[in-house]
């Protein structure tokens, strides 16, 4: 059972001061973040990819890739790439170029996006969305799999036996699919043999347990080994030395997010009921103390088959020392906790 962090690396205005971080220190923050996440023998971290304003990681491998230097061991993903308005060549450069850096630790978390700035910023239809990504991933997976590349498609130019490098030190070089629960990608991914992150932000994860079942049968019917496939979740929280401390620390900052991405997308409002109810033993926030957020972990694991589990912390703007306790929490208390119980658990199957 593998356990990390995701970020966006957020600038949004602090709830109680109105002031708002500059996107170079946040930047900074999270590679001092990235490298305290391996000190405490988290396994992974994972960087997404935005092109607005309240968010500062428009190049997730450049952000990992000035954490790779100064870890050991921690594994470096995007999450995620949007893929669909990216150039599959040059992603695969500039990760090929992590994986070098970092000796063999990069992967690529590729995904449509849930945010659709950089489809006009990059000159891209929206309405070719789903095309663009069916065609981008294609081109990416052939790369991977082979240092010389002949391709054409509809939205890029073609390529003719053209050579792609540097080569990653991995091969081949992890590529997730990254899905927020939409049932052709689950699908997709398992035909393809790709391991699969769920964004699990809402109602109950068992929920997605479905999902994970279709996901595995399409990889078997495939011809895929199941059983060397990992399966990702990424869900919302952040763990204190208390759970009320956690709660009222972590909720002020969500609810602004929230309904700001509420007016944009026409939710309903964020209210701290909601709040509550979704850090409930069966809800998608992680948020208490450490014995709340393992327990938590371990009945994902168990009753949905997730064998990595990444916590998005912070959502909204917080306090740079809550996160990096937060980080050294889900590393020496939360992590082993999960580890000794999973190990166990998987003892007796």
């Amino acid at each position: 059972m593998e356990i990390g962090i995701s970020t966006f690396v957020e600038t949004t205005p602090d709830v109680k001061t109105g002031e708002v971080i500059s996107h170079a220190q946040r930047i900074r923050e999270v590679v001092e973040e990235i490298v305290l996440a391996d000190q405490v023998g988290l396994d992974v971290f994972g960087v997404g990819e935005h092109h607005r304003e309240d968010f500062a990681a428009s190049s997730p491998a450049v952000v990992l890739a000035g954490a790779a230097s100064q870890t050991k061991r921690i594994r470096l993903t995007s999450a995620v790439t949007v893929l669909s308005s990216a150039d599959p060549v040059r992603v695969f450069q500039d990760f090929a170029t992590l994986d070098a850096i970092s000796n063999g630790r990069a992967e690529i978390m590729a995904g449509r996006g849930s945010f659709i700035e950089s489809f006009p910023l990059f000159g891209y239809d929206l309405q070719d969305y789903d095309e663009l990504f069916e065609e981008k991933l294609e081109l990416l997976l052939k790369i991977r799999e082979s240092e010389k590349v002949t391709w054409r498609g509809g939205h890029r130019p073609a390529i003719n036996n053209l050579g792609i490098y540097p080569r990653p030190v991995q091969n081949p070089l992890p590529v997730w699919i990254g899905s927020g629960g939409n049932t052709q990608s689950v699908i997709r991914a398992g035909m393809l043999g790709l391991p699969l992150v769920l964004a699990i932000i809402g109602g109950s994860p068992i929920q997605f347990a479905p999902l994970v079942k279709l996901y595995k049968r399409a990889a078997a019917q495939a011809g895929h080994d199941v059983s060397k496939l990992p399966i990702a979740s990424h869900s919302h929280g952040f763990i204190a030395e208390d759970i009320e401390t956690a709660a009222d620390k972590f909720f002020p900052p969500t609810q602004q997010v929230m309904n700001v991405l509420g007016r944009e997308r026409g939710w309903g409002h964020y209210s701290r009921a909601s709040f509550d109810a979704a850090r409930s033993f069966e809800g998608a926030l992680y948020v208490g103390d450490s014995e709340t957020v393992a327990e938590k972990i371990i009945h994902l694991r168990k009753n949905v088959g997730i064998t990595r589990f990444m916590l998005h912390v912070p959502v909204g703007s917080m306090p740079h020392e809550d996160v990096m306790k937060a980080i050294e929490l889900l590393g020496t208390e939360v992590a082993p906790r999960v580890r000794e119980e999973i190990s166990r658990w998987e003892a007796e199957q």
